[in-house]
């Protein structure tokens, strides 16, 4: 069984320590793009491999159906969640990567389209007609004035009827957000400790089924599922030899290096930093939490944040313990700029201690959740250092893509970050 526990190597890269590859002097574009793609395919290959222990899970839960099988389930949604976080820097610059991700980590979701919600969660709204249309619950429904058949959950009907559906995004049918939901169910605690408290009955056969329809409910787990192995699939041989995502990027390789700073400085700023993190935090609200079923967003934001230093360091330590490795964007700048290359290095260590601050603390029994309280003044201190860390190194990033004469990147932003006013409007 994997472990949440990461290796020694593991912590050691993340503390910016030591490197598998050795800076090259020689580090051609080509080299570093190939090291890039490399740790994408490795990254997305341990993605698949814990997705499909996943699926394994999900198919004993619903065969046999206990609190320990739930459990099981659970602990490998946790374990898939380490390596796919890392790939995440791959969607900013990657356009095969961002048309695809949102099949498999797009969030926050109105859960009620999937399955019973609590009542304080309120019905169909302006904004989303389907917020509470519950497909376990109902066999066939009405959606954008048509009748759907719904009797045989099946990954394409989730795929092409329910994503999104009448355009709307928060109408999330698929990926790792509608499975942990179904598998932990709603957090009530609001900023109190405690994660989602679904019974593993909810998936029990016959007289002992609560929450009603325990059939149509593993149906759905299941196809999710199948559907997001499928997903992963896809995207993994994306990047092998002959792959498009790989060929792509070393058919010009002034985008590619663009693509791999674009990926960074995103992911820092406008998207972690400001969306996923800052914005939680000025509206003190934990549906803001990147896995807010869970309760698993310190993770999320540590293996985000390590991804990036993945990327710069080009090595990536495996689920299996090995790492991949090759020549990177530090032997590039190193070769420019040395200073440079010290000072981003000195910043991804530090925003990873921040960053490690936060997980080792909410490991501890001070939640995430519990951070984003209002008035908690040690949970803001722990966000925002890890807020802080983040914009920092962006600066950073910026000054690296001057360096390298690559001036027409432009980072993802943040109303949360750079208009914060617009966020109460």
């Amino acid at each position: 069984m994997i472990s949440l526990t990461r290796t020694a190597s593991l912590l050691a890269v993340a503390a910016g320590l030591g490197t598998v590859a050795q800076a090259d002097e020689t580090a051609t574009k080509a080299a570093v793009i190939g090291t890039y793609a490399d740790i994408a395919q490795a990254t997305y290959g341990d993605s698949l491999q814990t997705a499909k222990a996943l699926q394994a899970a999900v198919s004993t839960l619903i065969a046999k159906p206990s609190a320990e099988h739930l459990q099981a389930a659970k602990h490998a949604w946790l374990v898939s969640r380490v390596p796919y976080q890392q790939s995440e820097v791959y969607r900013f610059g990657n356009a095969i990567v961002d048309d695809w991700e949102g099949k498999v980590n797009a969030w926050p979701l109105d859960e009620g389209l999937i399955d019973y919600v609590d009542a304080s969660y309120g019905g169909a709204t302006d904004e989303n007609a389907s917020a509470a249309l519950n497909v376990i619950a109902n066999p066939k429904f009405q959606l954008g004035g048509t009748e759907v058949d719904a009797t045989n959950i099946t990954p394409s009907l989730l795929e092409e009827t329910l994503q999104e559906a009448d355009g709307v995004e928060a109408n999330v049918a698929t990926g790792y957000h509608a499975i942990e939901f179904l598998l932990w169910g709603q957090d009530l605690n609001g900023t109190n400790p405690g994660a989602g408290n679904r019974p593993w009955t909810d998936y029990a056969k016959g007289d002992d089924c609560t929450g009603g329809n325990c059939d149509r409910r593993g149906a759905y787990l299941q196809a999710a599922t199948d559907l997001m192995v499928s997903d992963l699939e896809w995207i993994t041989a994306q990047w092998a030899t002959d792959g498009d995502a790989r060929t792509s990027l070393l058919a010009d390789e002034n985008a590619g290096i663009s693509a791999m700073l674009t990926g960074m400085g995103s992911l820092s700023y406008g998207e972690q930093a400001g969306q996923r993190m800052r914005l939680g935090l000025m509206l003190n609200d934990p549906e803001e939490e990147h896995d807010c079923f869970s309760d698993n967003t310190h993770n999320s934001h540590y293996y985000d944040t390590l991804g990036v230093q993945n990327i710069y360091l080009g090595e990536y330590v495996r689920i299996d313990g090995t790492v991949v490795g090759g020549a990177s964007l530090s032997d590039l700048v190193k070769t420019q700029n040395a200073d440079l290359d010290a000072e981003m290095r000195g910043k991804l260590s530090t925003t990873m201690m921040a960053m490690g601050r936060i997980k080792s603390v909410a490991e501890a029994g001070f939640s995430y959740d519990q951070m984003l309280e209002q008035g908690n003044e040690a949970g803001e201190a722990l966000v925002m250092g890890g807020v802080n860390g983040l914009i920092d190194q962006t600066r950073t990033i910026e000054r690296v893509v001057t360096e390298l004469g690559l001036n027409d990147i432009a980072f993802e932003g943040s109303d949360s970050l750079d208009n914060p006013g617009a966020v109460f409007e």
